[in-house]
């Protein structure tokens, strides 16, 4: 039932037995543990070993990425008020209601099994939340795939189509989302070719609670009773944090499929009610979901951040099936939380689950002593020191003193750097100016990284709750104008609100990890900022490849630098996280993806901004300097070329162009916004007049020292692209004063006239233009038989 293993073994040894019980563990863990058990003169049992493996897998212990989050991304200077970083991040929104936010991971899964991968996904974050006291009320995305239109005979084996894993990852997280009554209200989609054997499903989630009602992700206080809710264990999900801490491979579809866990969001929904009620009347003194590790990582750690153990009787574990005592320890199915209780709360809290007919087992206690028993019909099988368990070797090295100087004299030498990228001549193109802008602005919208999402969006639910403000499409047309963030009210009995969204360039990150982080802070805050929101705080996703490789290290450290970088400068908290390593495989890694999750603050709903232009005759200006910087850009991808700047940032005249925008939007100077990014003014004009019907005439003459085609397809950072009404323009100018502001020209008519110097570039009607890009990638929604190639 749980055999004692014999580790008294040579190193070659030790790495067969880990791979035969499908640990996961390097040699020098191996090695390690091997002297723990000599020093307490005893030999591992299975179920002990087993334990270790989820614990130190890299998915649970960060053993490779922490030292890099401590030195760049915690502890960011703020005045945002973040009361807790646990299972989600717990952020002040005003003196009786604190906002939490989670964003979380879940690739190897959904490139294996795409609908239960995306789907287990939006479970888990939900319950990051949940754990914290909080009711869910928003759910986003960043999803990410290689071209839909890759042909079947480039895909290697094993390896499932783009468009196969795009259709049922929306399916996924569009069947969850729904049914658990949770809205997916923002989110971002992009297409690279190095995600065609590793997909990327990022999945975040928003709750709100009264302060008085947060809960700790951790016990209190000695012999309080542990409790298991949710739905039953089973053999699902076994080992899936050591599948997730290993690179994929063409085997992975046949011998990983298990650690897959199954999503069930009608267990889940009355599953949040329960655990809600419980907490408001006080009931449960600490919470956690049952994740990555099951029990095993639950117990350790919700007991090991008070620095007290657990005694745990396996028995009293409700099982769907007949199970080894290792697999019910390690079990990863879904639905599932940990309480823990005060005894002579015990029943009350059996009768709220009951009432919900949600199962509730109470399966073990909280203990002083620092250790993990693990018993099964009375006979004990584990008894593990718990500080052992929560510190793998690597997290054993100190941090070395220098490093506080190292880090300044890095941020130093980037910001000497960013002055002199701001002398940068125009580069000098090997290529011809194109003939006819008019098609290349129509091949752009088409394109897959800017063509409408409507065709996803739309199978989601984005309004349930009645708390979604402003939409994720916008304006009065059956095809809107795509939103830069949405806008929740999560409060009854306030205007405040909440702005979200989340957003990467893959094509940036490639070439530069710390501009592409950057980027991806900028682009998040002007999403922001376009809604009329004030960045308030932020979650990160580091998704990276194989961390024993030194230069996928060399990326994430570039990627964790970036983000300072710019966080930092506008003292934006990383109030939540994640990170995401070994997604790779023997075909490549994936390019660096530090996804960025953004929440901004606005005090009136009734002030937010759409990206939808309002009306005839009003003027429209360029906020923001436009460069030659077209390195990555959609137009240079058109093309078929590589070559020009990168797009870099400027931290201080992001904050200067976020904060007028939000003064702008708060007293009403500006009616419409839209922050310039993929496909740059000619994309941005165009999904302007998208959402309204609402034409205009523009001329680009302000922007001197370019070329035509880099004035329209320059992805400069920190831009916006504004209307103002005609009497507002004075106001709109003070605000302003501290801006890169240039005049573009009129809204009005039905068509998208773009000028240079007098010179027609673009004449289009917005109805040809609205065509292309609704039509570019709802296609690939629309066929059933891309399955995963021979």
């Amino acid at each position: 039932m749980n055999r004692v293993v014999d580790i008294n073994l040579s190193a070659a040894e030790l790495m067969q037995i880990s791979q035969q019980l499908g640990l996961g563990l390097s040699r020098e863990e191996m090695l390690y543990i091997r002297e723990h058990f000599r020093k307490l003169d005893r030999l591992p049992t299975e179920l002990e070993l087993q334990a270790l493996g989820q614990e130190w897998s890299e998915h649970c212990s960060y053993k490779s990425s922490l030292p890099l989050l401590r030195r760049w991304i915690f502890d960011i200077p703020t005045t945002t008020e973040v009361l807790l970083s646990e299972d989600a991040g717990v952020v002040g929104l005003d003196e009786e209601h604190v906002y939490v936010v989670a964003l979380e991971s879940h690739n190897h899964p959904s490139a294996i099994e795409p609908y239960g991968g995306a789907a287990t996904g939006i479970g888990g974050v939900i319950r990051d939340v949940l754990c914290m006291g909080a009711l869910p009320i928003a759910l986003i995305d960043g999803l990410f795939f290689a071209s839909p239109e890759t042909p079947i005979a480039s895909i290697p084996s094993g390896v499932k189509a783009p468009r196969y894993l795009l259709n049922r990852v929306v399916e996924g997280i569009s069947d969850y989302g729904n049914r658990v009554g949770i809205p997916t209200c923002s989110g971002m989609i992009a297409f690279h070719p190095s995600y065609l054997s590793n997909c990327l499903v990022n999945v975040g989630c928003i709750g709100v609670a009264r302060r008085d009602e947060i809960v700790r992700s951790r016990v209190s206080r000695t012999n309080e009773i542990l409790v298991l809710v949710g739905g039953k264990t089973g053999r699902d999900g076994i080992h899936g944090v050591t599948f997730a801490s290993a690179n994929l491979s063409q085997e992975s579809e046949r011998k990983d499929r298990s650690a897959v866990q199954l999503g069930d969001p009608i267990t889940e929904e009355p599953l949040i009610h329960a655990c809600l009620e419980a907490n408001k009347q006080r009931l449960i003194a600490g919470m956690k979901d049952l994740g990555g590790g099951g029990l095993s990582c639950a117990v350790t750690e919700i007991v090991g951040a008070a620095e007290l153990g657990a005694r745990i009787d396996l028995a009293a574990v409700n099982c769907r099936e007949e199970m080894e005592p290792w697999e019910i320890w390690i079990s990863e199915s879904q639905e599932r939380m940990l309480l823990s209780v005060a005894p002579q709360n015990l029943d009350m809290i059996a009768t709220i689950f009951r009432r919900w007919q949600v199962q509730c087992h109470p399966i073990g206690e909280v203990i002083a002593e620092r250790v993990i028993i693990v018993t099964y019909h009375e006979k004990e099988l584990a008894r593990m020191d718990g500080q052992f368990l929560l510190t793998p070797p690597q997290l054993l090295v100190h941090r070395d003193e220098n490093r506080e100087r190292e880090d300044r004299s890095i941020l130093s030498s980037r910001k000497d750097e960013l002055k002199e990228a701001k002398c940068i001549p125009a580069h000098y193109k090997s290529f011809p100016e194109p003939s006819d802008y008019n098609e290349i602005l129509l091949q752009l919208l088409a394109a897959e990284n800017i063509a409408s999402r409507a065709f996803v969006i739309r199978q989601y639910d984005y309004e349930v709750g009645a708390r979604t403000i402003t939409k994720p499409l916008q304006g009065r047309q059956i095809t809107s104008s795509p939103a830069d963030a949405v806008i929740i009210k999560p409060l009854r009995d306030s205007y405040i609100g909440l702005a979200l969204t989340c957003d990467v360039t893959p094509q940036f990150t490639a070439r530069d990890p710390f501009w592409g982080a950057a980027a991806a802070v900028d682009e998040v805050c002007r999403n922001l900022a376009a809604a009329g929101a004030v960045p308030h705080s932020l979650a990160d996703c580091l998704c990276m490849g194989d961390p024993t490789v030194q230069k996928r290290m060399e990326e994430m450290k570039g990627s964790c630098r970036g983000l300072n970088f710019v966080a930092r400068a506008l003292g934006l908290p990383f109030a939540s996280g994640n990170v995401s390593l070994y997604n790779e495989t023997d075909i490549g890694s994936i390019v660096p993806t530090p996804t960025v999750l953004g929440v901004g603050i606005i005090k009136d709903i009734r002030t937010s901004l759409t990206a939808d232009l309002k009306g005839e005759g009003n003027l429209l200006f360029l906020i923001g300097r436009t460069e030659d910087e077209l390195y990555g850009s959609e137009y240079l991808a058109l093309l078929g070329r590589e070559e020009g700047n990168l797009p870099r940032v400027d931290p201080v005249q992001l904050q200067a162009n976020c904060t007028a925008m939000a003064r702008g939007a708060s007293e009403k100077v500006i009616i419409a916004a839209h922050d310039l990014s993929t496909g740059g003014i000619g994309v941005c004009l165009a999904e302007l007049t998208f959402g309204g019907g609402i034409g205009c005439q523009v001329d680009l003459q302000s922007l001197t020292g370019l070329r035509p085609d880099s004035k329209l397809f320059s992805e400069s950072n920190s831009r916006f692209i504004v209307e103002v009404p005609p009497h507002q323009e004075t106001n709109f100018r003070t605000i302003f004063r501290d801006c890169p502001v240039y005049f573009l020209g009129m809204t009005g008519g039905e068509r998208i006239q773009i000028d240079d110097n007098g010179r027609s570039l673009i004449d289009v009607t917005i109805d040809s233009a609205r065509t292309v890009w609704e039509q570019g990638l709802s296609k690939y929604f629309q066929e059933e038989r891309w399955i995963s190639a021979s």
